[in-house]
C-alpha cells in the first residue's frame, strides 16, 4: 500500500505546479537497483535505467544484431587483435561536454583498471587505447576476441562523462543517454529527465520517467491495473492471466537470454567452510535432488524452461546433452553417503521478491528428501549483492540477464579472476578453454571449446542452474510503440502514450 500511495503522490506531483501538464512514465521494477555506475554495478534493474540514462558504444536490435549508438561504425584488423570505431559526432554528456575519443578512452580505462570495476573480466582482452582523433577510437587486444563487441553493447560500452569519475559517480550518474539523473530516494523511487541535448532527442517523447522498485509481483500488477504505473518488469507467472484478461492492458513476453542459479560459496572467506563448499559430491547430490521441472510447473505455470548450463537456447553454444529430467533422489542420497554424510546443512540467501520465495521454499522441501537441511535467508536484493561479493553467504542466488555472445554468459562468473565469480571457483583447465573460445571466431570450434567446460563445470557442480529466465513485461494499452527485448532493457526510442 505504501508504494501505491507513492505512486499516486508522485503522479500528482509531477501533474501539477506547472503551467503546461509534463508527460511522465511510470516504470515499476521488481528490485531496486545497486549503484548506478555501469563499471561498479552489478544489478539486472541497473540495467533497465542505464538504458535510459547512459549511452553505449553499440547496441543490439531484437534480433540480437549489433547496430550504431555511440560508435557510427566499425572494424576489426585481419588477426583479430584491433578494433577500430568511429564516433558519432556532435553527442554530449548531460554536462555538455563532447563525447569524444579521449574520453570513450577514459571510460574504458576506468573499467579495466578501477580497483571495484565489474567489468575487468569483461574488458579482460583490451590491452590498450587510443584516441588519434576526436572521433577514431582505436582498441589494442591481446588476443582475439569474439565477444568484445557484444560487451560494448552492455555496461563495458556505456558512457559517462570523465569529469564525473572523481564525485561519486554512482550516487549522481553523469552519462550520455536520452534521459539525465534528476534524484534518487533508495527502495523509493529513481527520477530521470529528458535531456535536450541528446543527439536522438525528437525520438524521445516523455519529459520524466520515474522508476519505482515494488518487488511483490502482484502489488506491480495492481499498480499497472489501477493506472499508477504505465510498465511494468518480471511478472510471476500467476498474474499474466490477470494482465490478458485486463482490457486496457497489454502482455509483451520475449524469451531471455540469462538465467536463474544459485552459486555455492566455495573459497570466498570462511562461510565456504561448510560441505558443499568443500566436496563436490555434496554439490552433486544438491543438483540431482531439484526438480526443475516441478519448479516450472509450480512456479513458473510452464514458463520457466529448466537450465542446466549457463547457456540460453538460442546460443550457439547451448549443448542439449546436458539436460534432464527430473530428479534422482536415491543417487542424490549415495553421493552423500560416499561424501560421509547422512544429512548436510545449507543456508541459501536470495532476493526477498515473491517469485523467488516459492522457488526457494520448494527447493528446500526438496533437499528435505535426499538428506539437506536447507535453511532459507531472504534478503532485499542490494544486500544480496553485497553479502555474494563479500563472501557472506554459503549458497546464493545468481541471476544473470544473459548477453548476447556466451562468453557474456559464464566468463565472468566462472572464470578463476571472473567479476562476478562470487564463489570463487577456479579451475586452470577452465579458464584455459573459456580463453581459447573467446578467442575462436568460428561458432563450431567454439561450441566444441564450451562443450569441454561444460563437462568440467557439470562435474564439479559450482554453480547450480535453475532455469532459463522469460522477460514478462506489461503495460497499459496507451503506451504505443513499446518493443520487448531478449536482454530484457527497456529502450524508449520511439514510445509514445496515446490521449486514450
Amino acid at each position: 500500500m505504501r508504494k501505491l500511495c507513492v505512486a499516486v503522490a508522485l503522479a500528482g506531483l509531477f501533474a501539477s505546479g506547472a503551467a503546461v501538464a509534463q508527460s511522465t512514465l511510470r516504470i515499476g521494477l521488481q528490485d531496486d537497483p545497486d549503484v548506478l555506475d555501469p563499471v561498479r554495478a552489478r544489478t539486472f534493474v541497473g540495467r533497465i535505467v542505464f538504458a535510459s540514462l547512459c549511452d553505449k558504444l553499440v547496441d543490439i536490435t531484437p534480433d540480437l544484431k549489433i547496430v550504431p549508438q555511440l560508435a557510427e561504425s566499425w572494424s576489426n584488423s585481419a588477426d583479430g587483435k584491433t578494433l577500430t570505431m568511429k564516433l558519432r559526432k556532435g553527442a554530449v554528456y548531460h554536462d555538455g561536454t563532447p563525447i569524444d575519443a579521449a574520453s570513450v578512452k577514459a571510460n574504458l580505462d576506468r573499467g579495466r583498471t578501477l580497483p571495484d570495476s565489474n567489468r575487468k573480466s569483461e574488458l579482460a582482452t583490451v590491452a590498450s587505447i587510443d584516441a588519434p582523433d576526436a572521433q577514431t577510437v582505436v582498441i589494442h587486444l591481446t588476443e582475439p576476441d569474439a565477444s568484445l563487441l557484444s560487451q560494448l553493447s552492455d555496461r563495458a560500452g556505456m558512457m559517462m562523462s570523465p569529469a564525473s569519475f572523481d564525485k561519486d559517480p554512482g550516487a549522481k550518474p553523469v552519462c550520455s543517454g536520452p534521459y539525465r539523473f534528476k534524484e534518487r530516494v533508495q527502495n523509493d523511487r529513481i527520477v530521470l529527465e529528458k535531456f535536450p541535448q541528446y543527439w536522438d532527442a525528437a525520438d524521445y517523447h516523455f519529459d520524466r520517467v520515474v522508476f519505482t522498485p515494488i518487488p511483490d509481483t502482484t502489488v506491480r500488477v495492481n499498480n499497472l491495473r489501477a493506472g499508477d504505473l504505465d510498465i511494468i518488469e518480471r511478472m510471476a507467472p500467476s498474474d499474466v492471466k490477470a494482465v490478458k484478461d485486463d482490457k486496457n492492458l497489454v502482455l509483451a513476453p520475449v524469451v531471455g537470454l540469462g538465467y536463474q542459479s544459485f552459486s555455492i560459496n566455495l573459497a570466498n572467506g570462511a562461510r565456504a567452510n561448510q560441505p558443499a563448499g568443500k566436496d563436490k559430491r555434496v554439490r552433486q547430490a544438491l543438483d540431482l535432488a531439484i526438480d526443475r521441472d516441478a519448479i516450472n510447473e509450480v512456479v513458473g505455470e510452464g514458463m520457466f524452461q529448466p537450465a542446466f548450463q549457463g547457456f540460453p537456447p538460442a546460443s550457439f553454444a547451448y549443448d542439449k546433452k546436458f539436460e534432464r529430467k527430473g530428479r534422482d533422489v536415491n543417487k542424490a542420497k549415495e553421493l552423500l553417503k560416499a561424501a560421509g554424510y547422512d544429512r548436510v546443512k545449507l543456508e541459501i540467501t536470495y532476493g526477498n521478491n515473491t517469485t523467488n520465495q516459492q522457488i526457494y521454499e520448494l527447493i528446500q522441501a526438496m533437499g528435505a528428501e535426499a538428506g539437506f537441511d536447507i535453511s532459507l535467508k531472504p534478503v532485499e536484493f542490494a544486500s544480496l549483492q553485497s553479502a555474494l561479493a563479500r563472501g557472506d553467504f554459503e549458497a546464493g542466488q545468481s541471476g544473470w540477464s544473459g548477453r548476447v555472445d556466451p562468453s557474456g554468459n559464464i566468463f565472468q562468473y566462472v572464470s578463476t579472476k571472473g567479476n562476478l565469480n562470487d564463489g570463487r571457483y577456479s579451475n586452470a583447465q577452465v579458464d584455459k578453454l573459456l580463453t581459447e573460445a573467446r578467442a575462436e571466431f568460428d561458432p563450431a570450434k567454439r561450441k566444441v571449446l564450451y562443450g569441454q567446460a561444460q563437462e568440467i563445470l557439470r562435474d564439479e557442480d559450482p554453480i547450480i542452474y535453475l532455469y532459463y529466465l522469460p522477460w514478462t513485461f506489461a503495460h497499459k494499452k496507451k503506451v504505443q510503440g513499446f518493443v520487448a527485448y531478449p536482454d530484457g532493457l527497456i529502450r524508449l526510442k520511439g514510445v509514445t502514450m496515446a490521449a486514450k
